[in-house]
């Protein structure tokens, strides 16, 4: 039986704070499909498709075809930033889409001013800017970013929003007395709580407005008990953390693969070079803490050594990322794998990924933002798990592992729809062609 889903009519707001180069390139390249001057690659939403019922009944509509998606002529963008140059501004000094690519959307783009931001240089030590908002305490710059949420509905006509975080990691922090009640949160940013970092203001200032919220960078922002406990209260649905973009996009590939023909792994050793913001940021030690926590995990759930202890209880797994100028935004990682197999025979893999990392990212915000609108339409509230598809390190229920292997999360994100439209969930059992 289907579920009743409102339809995407109306405008979409998509808020984003951070208007650095993966915003930026999402922007862009959303404005430039609707001048029919690219192509969706890499997004779900507007190029997928999905399988309904049997293989003989021969469906398989795209996915917005199959659920009522927004339009990208009906989205409008906004957003805060530390550095007050507009989004065209900003996507030229990051350098990942060609110069010859933005004039066409040059306009456009000079429209999107950012706002002050909610910001302070101890939770991103390498980075300075001047663009932001001073308040007495957390509590006061949450208030400021929902009058700005407000002003841009209202200006714009805004029939729903969306945030979702594009904005630079925070330093390595763990849930504390602060994150475990919402009663407990709000009195910890009205007095100014260090445990308080700038994405939870962001996340609490749109979870308290119903307006769906996901993390896109690793820091601890909204996978807390008080933020979930206000997700329900206020009917919002919330996703993340960190998109599952380059390396580790390879790794959920790849270590699925290795498990499914059962063949160990004694190490994988992970460098990276980038420049650009992003590996400004993480060249800090605190905030590669909290990226090495994302990317480390990922193995460890998909192998699950303690079942299959003879073949990964070993594995040395080490992560390196290097701050490299010249590099800008095309990121290079490279991966050393040390497997073995029949009899304990070692070999060997190597990997060399040149990899532009906002241009992996764009269709994940793109995919996002609509997914989390579909969500909060259906009435969807709370950690939607299956959005992990799209995350490094998906949010989950305390008592539940997190699912890494990407091929299991396509079908959990698939099977939710259909489960929400009505149609049969696909097991790929296949005995009945046989019979």
């Amino acid at each position: 039986m289907s579920q009743k889903i409102q339809e995407a009519q109306g405008k979409l707001g998509v808020l984003l704070p951070g208007l650095g180069a993966v915003a930026t390139t999402f922007i862009a390249g959303c404005l430039a499909m609707r001048k029919g001057i690219a192509e969706p690659i890499g997004s779900l939403t507007q190029t997928g498709t999905i399988r309904l019922g049997k293989r003989t009944d021969k469906r398989s509509p795209k996915i917005n075809e199959f659920v009522s998606l927004a339009k990208l002529d009906d989205m409008v963008f906004g957003g805060w930033d530390i550095f007050p140059e507009n989004t065209y501004e900003a996507a030229m000094k990051a350098g990942v889409l060609a110069p010859e690519l933005l004039a066409q959307v040059k306009d456009e783009m000079e429209a999107i001013s950012p706002w002050p931001a909610v910001f302070d240089q101890r939770y991103v030590k390498r980075l300075h800017g001047e663009h932001v908002k001073k308040g007495a305490n957390w509590m006061e710059l949450a208030e400021q970013l929902m009058e700005d949420i407000k002003t841009f509905q209202k200006d714009h006509g805004l029939a729903r929003m969306v945030m979702v975080w594009c904005g630079s990691t925070e330093v390595f922090m763990k849930p504390g007395p602060a994150h475990q009640s919402l009663s407990a949160f709000e009195k910890a940013m009205r007095e100014n709580d260090p445990s308080i970092a700038p994405s939870m203001v962001y996340a609490y200032a749109a979870i308290k407005l119903g307006i769906p919220y996901a993390n896109g960078a690793p820091n601890l922002s909204a996978d807390f008990p008080a933020l979930v406990e206000l997700a329900k209260e206020t009917r919002t649905p919330l996703g993340g953390k960190d998109f599952k973009t380059g390396q580790t996009l390879m790794k959920t590939i790849l270590a699925p693969g290795f498990k499914a023909r059962l063949l160990g792994v004694s190490g994988w050793f992970s460098t990276n070079i980038l420049g650009n913001r992003d590996g400004e940021v993480l060249d800090d030690p605190e905030s590669f803490k909290t990226k090495e926590e994302s990317k480390l995990s990922v193995l460890d759930s998909v192998f699950q050594p303690h079942l299959y202890p003879e073949l990964y209880s070993g594995l040395y797994h080490k992560v390196r990322i290097n701050y490299y100028p010249p590099r800008g935004d095309n990121k290079e990682s490279w991966d050393n794998i040390d497997i073995f197999g029949w009899l304990g025979y070692p070999m060997s893999i190597k990997i060399n990924f040149l990899c532009r990392d906002s241009i992996l990212a764009a269709p994940i915000v793109l995919d996002l933002a609509l997914f989390l609108d579909f969500a909060k339409r259906a009435e969807m509230r709370g950690v939607q798990e299956w959005l992990s598809f799209y995350f490094k390190s998906p949010i989950h229920a305390p008592d539940l592992y997190p699912e890494h292997d990407l091929f299991i999360q396509l079908m959990k994100l698939k099977n939710t729809l259909r489960h929400l439209k009505g149609e049969e969930l696909i097991t790929h059992l296949g005995l009945e062609y046989y019979d």
